[in-house]
């Protein structure tokens, strides 16, 4: 099939029921540097029903590879996908050795069975070297890869935000201003959540300003983080990890006892991504999202973090608070036969190209199956 760089008999891949620890082993050092990507940040969503294919260099030898997935699609197509928050990124894990004919030769081993015909990762960042990686082996083990833009993540430079002095003179002028006239609705004071902090009410919190906002008034509900008991079911479970629960934090706005406005975000080694972030309708004209918005950031800052990462999409804010488009990031779709994929293409997008790299050892595409 292709010339492998090592023997396939010192690999052992297994197809292993649920999300074993071996996840939070590669968690600590993979390829990514993707610390929060732990077991129960995968299991969260389907903590019964995970799967997932785990490649070690010899039968107890360190652990190269593991693709956690869950079930994705109509059952009759059995298609699954790597589970975890939409925002910021779903991938697999990689250890910073894995080699591409080693994930190659895994996912075309037996137990690659467990991924399914067709499996998704995504959203993905396009820049990741996770992303690269599992790409190129995927093609040369005879996965058609196809793909469709996810949009752009705009991001700030903390690091340099520092040097200039941030925020400028005249924003905190008006960040002042505006906390003045917070002072005639109540009690103005800010609420920090991290780690051991973290508890049942604190989430209810977050649901009591989201059923307050926009999303519970014009939208199902669906993209709410906190709304539901079951969205805060999910989040739950990932909190029960203390390392995912000290990476996690929320900045909170509150008006006496009430909650009005909120900022969840995730710390990622030095780079800190903005999840979630919603305020209440009725006093939205003092501008408690953006107060909010600049606090979280000025507590990034001091944290020691160097990007704030804002996720996808600009309807202005971003910009004015000084992020630029970072980078660009896709919907995968990796499917095994062929003709399928033809025709999933036609609804999720282009197939792509193996590099050139790549392309000079890329196998026969004979599978039609």
């Amino acid at each position: 099939m292709y010339e492998s760089s090592i023997a396939s008999s010192r690999l052992t891949v297994a197809a292993v029921e649920g999300f074993p620890p071996e996840i939070n082993t590669l968690a600590a050092c993979n390829l990514a540097g993707h610390g929060f990507l732990r077991a129960a940040w995968y299991a969260a969503r389907a903590p019964n029903s995970g799967r997932t294919l785990l490649v070690r260099r010899g039968g107890d030898g360190p652990v190269l590879a593991a693709i956690p997935t869950i079930a994705f699609g109509p059952m009759i197509g059995r298609g699954r996908k790597v589970p975890g928050s939409y925002w910021p990124l779903r991938s697999p894990l990689f250890a910073p050795d894995c080699d591409v004919f080693e994930l190659a030769h895994a996912l075309d081993h037996p137990a690659a069975r467990c991924l399914g015909p067709v499996w998704r990762v995504g959203p993905a960042r396009c820049d990741d070297p996770a992303t690269t990686l599992l790409i190129a082996a995927a093609q040369l083990a005879n996965w058609t890869v196809l793909s469709r833009p996810a949009g752009t993540s705009w991001v700030i430079d903390l690091d340099a935000a520092r040097q200039r002095g941030w925020p400028s003179a005249s924003t905190a002028r008006k960040l002042r201003a505006a906390w003045r006239k917070l002072d005639d609705h109540g009690a103005p004071r800010w609420r920090y959540v991290r780690g051991t902090d973290w508890d049942s009410g604190a989430l209810e919190d977050l649901g009591r300003v989201e059923a307050e906002s926009w999303i519970a008034r014009t939208t199902d509900g669906s993209g709410a983080k906190f709304m539901t008991p079951a969205q805060r079911a999910l989040w739950s479970h990932v909190l029960s990890d203390p390392v995912l629960a000290a990476n996690l934090s929320a900045t909170i706005l509150m008006m006496g006892d009430r909650p009005v406005a909120f900022s969840f975000d995730l710390d990622d080694g030095p780079l800190q991504y903005g999840i979630a972030g919603s305020y209440v309708e009725d006093l939205k004209h003092l501008g408690i999202g953006k107060l909010t918005n600049y606090r979280a950031i000025e507590d990034a800052m001091a944290d020691g973090q160097s990007v704030m990462d804002m996720g996808v999409g600009d309807t202005g804010y971003k910009k004015v608070m000084g992020a630029v488009e970072g980078y660009e990031m896709a919907d995968l779709l990796f499917v095994r036969s062929r003709s399928a994929a033809r025709m999933l293409g036609q609804a999720w997008g282009e197939e792509l190209a193996p590099t050139p790299a790549t392309a000079a050892i890329m196998p026969n595409r004979t599978n039609d199956g």
